[in-house]
């Protein structure tokens, strides 16, 4: 029922450090936070964990039926693209002069690896299909090569799995909130909403349509690195209990979606004005950039 969190995410010892009790996650199986902790309802746009959700506005609702054993495939946003245009967000703390959490990679990437994993480690203790993809480079230029998330999102969720990119929205006024941007290759599904439901939700051609959705691939914004989140993140007092916090949202998530889950666990959202699905973009660039 899951593994410790792989040697290639831990790292040198110092990362060891600052993960505390994540590192022996996996053998934690009773460790998920109490309901009332992990699905406090977002008032006025603002969720108590992951701060402003998306005020973009939804036009689309997932109500496509999937297999309850789907098989999820979960990537962390910027894995591929360190050291050039589309690393990700450096986060408000490391703007502002505080040393990064890992050196040579962003902030962003450093927590949508650890949130990553720390989803695919409890969905496999409640029973999903799930599994995680790490490139094997963390500088891929070319966004359509075979190792790229891009590239191997796509294989999976043309296969008929569920891709999800694991993501933290900029800090500043550059970051929106909380939110999924939906997948674009097939009609939204009931993990799509659900997803919605827990996080927020962007427009279906957000920004023109990201490179990601384009491909199938669906970015979960957990919330602008900055603020409370990440200074819940950053203190390692409280750093194990925002992750686990985050990664039984997403996982509860996933369950409802799959029909795993009563309804009631997480109610769905009301449909928004628009439904249905964008078709596929042309030109896909070949670059992680927009992402």
């Amino acid at each position: 029922m899951g593994s410790p969190l792989p040697t290639w995410l831990l790292g040198p010892a110092l990362l060891v450090g600052s993960l505390g009790q994540l590192a022996p996650l996996a053998h934690a199986a009773d460790a998920a936070l109490p309901a009332s902790r992990i699905q406090a309802p977002a008032l006025a746009g603002f969720d108590p964990i992951t701060g402003p959700r998306s005020r973009l506005g939804r036009d689309w609702i997932g109500i496509r039926p999937v297999d309850p054993d789907t098989p999820i495939l979960v990537l962390a946003g910027h894995a591929d693209s360190q050291g050039m245009n589309g690393a990700g967000t450096s986060g408000a703390a490391v703007a502002a002069g505080a040393p990064p959490m890992f050196p040579g990679i962003s902030d962003e990437l450093y927590w949508n690896m650890v949130v990553a994993e720390a989803v695919v480690t409890l969905g496999r203790q409640r029973g999903l299909r799930i599994s995680s993809y790490r490139p094997p480079f963390r500088t891929i230029p070319d966004g359509n090569h075979p190792s790229t998330n891009w590239s191997v999102g796509r294989q999976h969720a043309a296969s008929g799995g569920y891709a999800l990119e694991i993501h933290f929205d900029a800090w500043g006024p550059d970051g929106i909130g909380s939110g999924l941007i939906p997948p674009l290759h097939r009609p939204f599904s009931s993990l799509d909403e659900s997803l919605a439901a827990a996080f927020g939700g962007f427009p279906m051609a957000f920004r023109g349509g990201l490179g990601g959705p384009r491909r199938g691939i669906a970015l979960l914004e957990v919330g602008k690195l900055e603020g409370q989140l990440e200074r819940s993140l950053r203190n390692p007092a409280t750093r194990s209990d925002t992750v686990l916090a985050i990664a039984e949202r997403i996982v509860t998530a996933l369950e409802v979606g799959l029909g795993r889950s009563p309804a009631t666990a997480m109610p769905l959202s009301p449909p928004p004005g628009g439904v249905g699905s964008a078709p596929p973009g042309k030109g896909l660039q070949a670059s992680s950039a927009d992402e």
